[in-house]
Order: structure tokens, then sequence, then C-alpha cells
């Protein structure tokens, strides 16, 4: 199941930012689908982080997951949902080469039928918000 429905990939560049879009429910209540991601690519990554990642089996998948702690041979990774699946209980520990970034922001687009004022300021409000390392995902981690 991909996560990541399109995804700039920058070479080294002067800001090492770009921008990704979120598909399926592994992230929920972090992320949602639709989420557009602000991705700074190699940033270094902290336990708790939301990290964008190539899938261990199919490196032209790109997933989002949270990096729960640095194991031996790389990152153990988890989604929020712990019902969505698609994370390091099914593939192991992500190698530190496939990791590429660090999510920074997400913005929900608007959507069509937000158009009174109201609808607009309540967007507007909560439309950008900055995606903070939670570190509490050890915790979840040994619980599993």
């Amino acid at each position: 199941m991909p996560e990541l429905s399109q995804e700039s990939e920058r070479p080294r560049a002067l800001l090492p930012f770009g921008s990704a879009e979120v598909t399926g429910p592994s992230m929920v209540p972090t992320l949602y689908h639709g989420d557009r991601l602000v991705v700074q690519y190699g940033a270094r990554v902290k336990p708790g982080d939301v990290v964008v990642l190539r899938h261990p089996f199919q490196q032209d998948l790109l997933v989002v997951k949270r990096a729960a702690e640095r194991r031996e041979g790389g990152w153990w990774v988890l989604g929020d949902n712990a019902w969505a699946g698609g994370d390091s209980t099914d593939y192991g520990t992500v190698p530190e080469e496939l990791v590429l970034g660090t999510v920074r922001f997400r913005y929900r687009p608007r959507r069509p039928d937000q158009r009174s004022p109201l609808a607009l300021l309540r967007w507007a409000l909560s439309a950008v918000r900055p995606v903070l390392a939670d570190r509490s995902a050890s915790r979840r981690l040994r619980a599993r």
C-alpha cells in the first residue's frame, strides 16, 4: 500500500526541501489521506521524527513513517495507526541510506465545499501545522 502518491525528490540543492502527498491511513491521526508534506531531505533523523523513506523491498515506492528507534542495521519505523500495518513489524529495520528526509510541515488543502467565510477561516487556522517528533514512539514499540 503506497504512502506517498507524489514526491519531488531533489538532488543536493541550496534549499533541500521538497513536497509530497500522503495516500493511505497508516499515519492517522498525525497525517491523513490527501495531506501535503514539506520534507527536508538529508536532515538528521531523531527518534520520534516522521520520515520519508524508500520501501526496503520496493525502492521505487516511497512511504512515510515515524522513526521509532535506531537499531543495528538502520531505523525501526512505525505507522501511527497500528491497524494499518506496512512498517518495520512487516519488513524489519530500514537501512540509513533509504531514509530520505524528515517531514517538517503538513498542509491540508482546502476542500471545494469550504466556501463560507467561517469555513475559510477554520481552514486557514488549521491548514498548515508543523509535524513534531513524538517521544512516545519507543513506548509503542515496546508494546508491540
